[in-house]
């Protein structure tokens, strides 16, 4: 596999990738690995598929399986881009009234992995179009992670198998 650039030129807005084309976002990802939030500490196997579903607003069908569970279960949520941010921040819905931000702090030019932050660094998601991705790429997207100010060593492996 060949290394990807980062398709972020010139200067991130606080942090996040300069601007994501939600029709090219749009699709099936694979948790690769997460620093969890409350709601997903026991949550493995983590898929998520983003589908536009108008302009800047994102339906988001998030599949997991918990630990010591067999069955697959799923939830739905919403987001919407964050004006001025050229869809690199979202506000997401997940249980009314609270939202979580969401914030692409790297995204691969070809759109084959993202790295999902946010802006207190309580939660991470490296996620990937594929259930893998390269040992070194990964390794270097966690050295990254670890120097933007996130806590690497709370990332959970989502348990995904190479298919």
């Amino acid at each position: 596999m060949i290394i990807l650039s980062i398709a972020c030129q010139g200067s991130p807005i606080d942090g996040t990738v300069k601007s994501v084309e939600l029709e090219k976002f749009s699709g099936k990802w694979y948790a690769l690995s997460s620093i969890p939030g409350d709601e997903d500490i026991d949550w493995r196997e983590m898929m998520h598929t983003y589908t536009v579903n108008n302009e800047d607003n994102i339906d988001i069908l998030t599949s997991y399986r918990k630990i010591k569970e067999s069955q697959h279960q799923s939830i739905q949520s919403k987001a919407s881009a964050v004006k001025g941010t050229n869809n690199a921040q979202w506000k997401v819905l997940s249980s009314w009234p609270f939202q979580e931000d969401f914030w692409v702090i790297e995204l691969a030019d070809d759109y084959s992995y993202a790295i999902i932050g946010h802006p207190k660094k309580k939660q991470l998601i490296i996620q990937s179009r594929k259930p893998f991705l390269e040992t070194k790429l990964f390794q270097d997207i966690i050295r990254r992670c670890k120097d933007k100010g996130y806590n690497t060593d709370r990332l959970v492996s989502q348990d995904h198998e190479a298919k």
